[in-house]
């Protein structure tokens, strides 16, 4: 089985990842971080030298080298459901399953402000109001991408546990 999370950046898809992986006794991926060394470099010089055309294309390579693996865990960029036909590859055989790690805007511009400097698209935004509208416009576009999922999981206020607990009694 793969288990794909998906979700906004900032949702805690690479930290529930780690911890359901690790449960389940299965492997886990980092799909940025497997991104970052295929192309030995990281997310955001790949974005500054190639243009995000370019890394999402290596980000749908990188989602069909995925199909070939079992018992893992795939932590998905936020971007990843919604470009090319990303969200097809995600949907294309049974032992597949997508959790959508769903946050509130509050909770995301939070989480986010705080480490926007790692992260490309929102590098640029240097207060939280405009981060919030940022992420209010790339919801209202991502949301239905991320409502295609198989489970949907709201993260606000819950611990890793919490959120880990619900994934299992969904899946099992």
């Amino acid at each position: 089985m793969i288990l794909f999370l998906v979700g906004y950046m900032g949702s805690g898809k690479s930290l529930i990842g780690k911890s359901l992986a690790n449960i389940l006794d299965f492997d886990f991926i980092d799909l940025d971080h497997y991104i970052e060394t295929k192309e030995n470099a990281s997310i955001k010089s790949i974005f500054e030298s190639k243009g995000e055309i370019y890394f999402r294309k290596i980000e749908s390579q990188s989602l069909l080298d995925m199909l070939s693996l079992k018992n893992t865990v795939v932590s998905l960029g936020g971007g990843t459901p919604c470009y090319g036909n990303n969200l097809e590859i995600m949907t294309s055989s049974k032992n597949i399953k997508t959790i959508y790690l769903k946050a509130t805007i509050t909770t995301l511009s939070k989480r986010l402000f705080l480490e926007k400097s790692k992260r490309p698209l929102i590098s640029h935004i240097d207060d939280i109001e405009e981060l919030y509208e940022f992420i209010g416009k790339h919801l209202f576009e991502r949301a239905p991408y991320y409502e295609k999922s198989n489970y949907k999981i709201s993260t606000d206020d819950k611990s890793v546990n919490q959120i880990i607990e619900k994934i299992l009694l969904g899946l099992f």
